[in-house]
């Protein structure tokens, strides 16, 4: 294969085919389905995915909660308003967070940002400059943590991409969630897992096929733009990754029986890619990961994904080319244009078998 680069991931996403809502019913979502061997697609419902998969197959879904990481503030003096994004608690004592604020050349070191009103309400201090966009924030409050954390969960917003252009509401802070979401620590929703619905775990359970459950806390790692043709020199932000010793049994156990198991998104793609023994198993992992997956990769675990549309040039379109083939994947693409899929977090899926 030819050495890719980050050009060969352009390509032209109509706007009115990016979902700005959910679908009406989780499972109800458009589902291409791609056959590697055969280049063949089948145009279904998530709710048909069952149909593919037999008696002691493994799910491995990413059960990380997205926490309201957007909060609207100002800006002491000026009053100029500030949009912050909290990614990562740094220090449980002291409050320090590391944000991304916007717009970012209004604020400096030393500057105050208030959240909320007089009644509610939350101070931080700006103390270091991180990136060019990047800042951590020290809130000022005296109360205990969990006091903290339950204004901060008051004061935030469900972080919806802001590609959607508006305001989280009640809809979204159900529907940003999946219905495997327990351990809180995500900026982003693992949207593949959004597709699941009770119903369908309750078919699973009929039919005797397992669900395994890792946690991939979502950050700024499987958003951040690549900014270097040459991908090779790409770096992931690291992001914090879970896998339990049961969990891992359960997938090893597919293994040994010869069964099919299933990645549900990239960012179990991944953690499934971090964390492998030298007989090709899966093992528990307690840690960080910036695994940076894109053509060409011979994947371990993983015999099937499933998987939204993703935009142009991004990390979890590479890794999702890399998986499906290069050129199969942009003949998919071309087609779910053509057929009117909907693209992107809330859009619909696609079963790559």
């Amino acid at each position: 294969m030819k050495k890719m680069k980050l050009s060969h991931f352009s390509y032209s996403l109509p706007k009115e085919l990016v979902a700005d809502r959910p679908s009406t019913h989780r499972d109800d979502a458009r589902m291409m389905v791609i056959h590697r061997e055969s280049g063949e697609f089948e145009h279904k419902k998530v709710s048909d995915i069952i149909d593919y998969f037999d008696e002691g197959d493994c799910f491995v879904v990413n059960n990380s909660k997205v926490f309201p990481a957007r909060m609207f503030g100002y800006k002491e003096k000026t009053n100029a308003k500030i949009e912050v994004f909290l990614l990562r608690e740094l220090n449980k004592e002291t409050r320090l967070w590391d944000v991304l604020v916007d717009p970012a050349r209004k604020i400096r070191i030393g500057n105050k940002l208030f959240f909320g009103t007089d009644e509610d309400s939350l101070v931080a201090e700006v103390i270091d400059n991180t990136t060019s966009r990047g800042r951590t924030l020290r809130f000022l409050f005296d109360g205990s943590y969990e006091e903290f954390r339950q204004k901060l969960k008051r004061l935030g917003q469900t972080p919806i991409p802001k590609y959607l252009n508006r305001e989280a509401d009640t809809e979204d802070d159900e529907r940003y969630q999946t219905i495997f979401a327990k351990h809180e620590g995500a900026v982003a929703a693992p949207v593949s897992g959004l597709h699941f619905s009770k119903q369908m775990l309750k078919r699973f359970e009929i039919k005797g096929i397992n669900i395994s459950e890792i946690t991939l806390h979502v950050g700024l790692g499987t958003f951040r733009p690549v900014e270097v043709e040459d991908l090779s020199k790409h770096k992931m932000d690291s992001e914090r990754l879970i896998i339990p010793q049961e969990e891992a049994d359960v997938v090893n156990r597919s293994i040994d029986n010869k069964k099919k198991v299933v990645s549900v998104g990239t960012t179990t793609m991944r953690a499934l890619e971090t964390s492998i023994t030298t007989e090709d198993k899966l093992k528990k992992f307690d840690g960080w990961t910036n695994r940076f997956i894109y053509p060409p990769h011979d994947f371990t675990i993983a015999d099937a994904l499933l998987t939204n549309f993703h935009p142009p040039q991004s990390t979890i379109l590479m890794m999702t080319s890399a998986f499906t083939g290069y050129e199969l994947l942009n003949k998919a693409y071309k087609e779910a244009i053509k057929e009117k899929y909907r693209f992107l977090s809330y859009g619909d899926a696609m079963l790559i078998i």
